[in-house]
């Protein structure tokens, strides 16, 4: 059979994000019809197909348009990808991939059209231990039979990267990894050190899980770093049982030496969690004050991966979550911010992004980038603390008042899944006012512009915040909706060689606040899941169940 393909030239896009136009290649069937092939930059290998045969097509895949590589057949994913790949070598025991479209193709995507998962890709780098991870033509990539997925021949088997502690709670999983961990000193200075087990890599095991670094820059710069601090020369082959060793100063609290203050700050918190009792709503959850934040917007889109954005897709999730409380239950539910083309609704398809969003304050703020973005950033908890005041005065239940604010990041690409952020004690501030001088005239500034907390307050604040996270989880893990793995509960965020709490969630009087990052962008998986509107439908029902479950003794 003669799969040979003729490339044509490459298709012209328009995208929120300058993106590589896909590549289009034209082949024949077995049958001898003409069709076409499509390789998209992070989306994969589609087929065109109206003269795809039978055999080639599971029993899902609508042939009115392309198909995607996951609704072929096996028998029609070797012939896809030996049509569009000609140059690639099958052997018995691997496949040989030679790089053909270098600005199109990716180790992720190689790793989701040869091994059944773009997780793999990390294992095939270490299979790959001369090929730089910037793809260049004419390299060739191992794809050992013992990866490749059972639709293509190989064992079918995907990396079991769960660990008995994955179905902890927080504490206790926190406990588990500081369990895993020995100090000491050497002529460098002291360490914390830590033995890799199978499966497991210096990215997201040591780096992610041990300090308080997601972001791709201050990961792979870490890693570069302990990697030397232990001997390592190359970060792909590091074999199950190396020790590794990370200075102290670069260690989370929960995982600092005996005797030092972040220790000392983290149990305390953990024991203001357990003497916290929840307080009790019922499943209507009547008297309950809650006010859903949508991160972002207007002239500011946000976090931008993958051909996605963060500000419309969170807000469609915001807003499938007002419309679930609205109509299920009894709280008093308000909004921060709204689109003005669409109002509180939510889309099936997010095709541009949106360029005007207003900050509901009296009168409203525009977020149009007319005043610098930390304004808009300052008036949401600025609302929802005027909010909040107003339903205190009325006799509302201070303990019964909620604010969530959702986000999506742009994380280095290991981590998968959800992640919230609660507002850590020892840095959420005694007082703080917002001054008035980009803020107009907008009343609520006047009114609540300025917040203090004492001491027990802010204790108060972290510690119903988890258990909140906690209830969310639950409701997540339910659904099978993705995690982020190591510690999906934080009360801080590390960049460049600072750390803080964000602001919407620091100087929030709610007595319960978190700010959710739905998923990370940067990551092809929770990218795919983002763009589907079923998957933002379950996870709004999934904060409604978390909310409704917290809200219950």
């Amino acid at each position: 059979m003669n799969h040979a393909a003729v490339l044509l030239l490459p298709a012209v896009i328009v995208a929120a994000a300058q993106e590589p136009a896909p590549v289009l290649a034209q082949t024949r069937t077995p049958e001898g019809k003409a069709i076409l092939l499509r390789l998209q930059f992070r989306k994969g290998l589609s087929v065109e197909g109206k003269a795809l045969p039978r055999a080639f097509l599971t029993k899902a895949a609508d042939v009115s348009g392309w198909v995607s590589f996951e609704n072929l057949s096996p028998q029609g994913k070797r012939w896809a990808l030996a049509a569009l790949f000609p140059e690639d070598q099958w052997r018995q025991e691997e496949v040989r991939h030679r790089v053909g479209h270098p600005d199109v193709e990716s180790v992720w995507t190689m790793a989701a059209l040869f091994t059944g998962h773009g997780q793999n890709y990390d294992r095939l780098m270490v299979e790959n231990p001369d090929l730089p991870e910037k793809l260049r033509e004419g390299d060739v990539w191992r794809i050992p039979r013992s990866l490749l997925s059972a639709d293509l021949g190989g064992t079918g088997k995907r990396p079991d990267r769960s660990q008995p502690e994955d179905e902890l709670d927080d504490e206790a999983r926190v406990a588990a990894y500081r369990g895993m961990l020995s100090f000491g000193e050497d002529g460098q200075g002291k360490y914390a050190a830590y033995r890799l087990r199978k499966g497991e890599a210096l990215y997201s095991s040591v780096v992610i899980r041990y300090t308080d670094r997601v972001d791709p820059k201050g990961v792979n710069e870490l890693a570069d770093l302990i990697a030397k601090r232990s001997g390592i020369t190359d970060v792909r082959g590091i074999q199950p049982g190396q020790v590794v060793k990370i200075p102290v100063n670069f260690l989370a609290d929960p995982f600092q030496s005996e005797g030092s203050s972040g220790l000392a700050e983290e149990r305390e918190v953990r024991a203001e969690v357990r003497r916290t009792v929840r307080v009790e709503a019922g499943p209507m959850l009547k008297g309950v004050r809650i006010i859903l934040d949508a991160g972002h917007g207007g002239v500011d889109p946000g976090a931008r991966a993958n051909g996605l954005w963060e500000a419309d897709f969170v807000y469609d999730i915001t807003m499938r979550v007002r419309r679930l409380l609205e109509q299920e239950t009894e709280a008093q539910v308000s909004s921060t911010i709204r689109y003005p083309g669409l109002g509180f609704k939510s889309r099936e398809a997010i095709r541009t992004p949106s360029h005007a969003a207003e900050i509901l304050t009296n009168p409203p703020f525009a977020v149009d980038g007319e005043s610098p973005s930390a304004v808009s950033v300052h008036l949401r908890w600025v609302l929802a603390n005027d909010l909040f005041a107003a339903f205190r005065k009325t006799q509302g239940d201070a303990q019964k008042t909620l604010f969530l604010s959702f986000h999506a990041d742009s994380l280095h690409p290991s981590a998968r899944g959800s992640m919230i952020y609660v507002p850590g004690a020892a840095l959420v501030p005694s007082t703080f006012a917002l001054g008035g001088a980009r803020t107009g005239l907008v009343a609520e500034v006047r009114r609540s512009g300025r917040v203090t907390f004492t001491g027990r307050e802010k204790l108060q604040g972290e510690a119903r915040s988890r258990q909140f996270s906690e209830a969310l989880l639950k409701a997540l893990r339910k659904d099978s909706i993705p995690i982020h793995a190591n510690r999906p509960i934080r009360n801080v965020i590390y960049r460049g060689h600072g750390k803080w709490v964000p602001a919407v969630i620091r100087y929030s009087t709610g007595a319960t606040k978190a700010l959710i990052e739905v998923a990370n962008l940067t990551n092809e998986d929770d990218a795919a899941n983002l763009r589907d509107p079923d998957f933002r439908e379950r996870y709004a029902a999934a904060v409604v169940n978390a909310i409704r479950a917290y809200y219950r003794k």
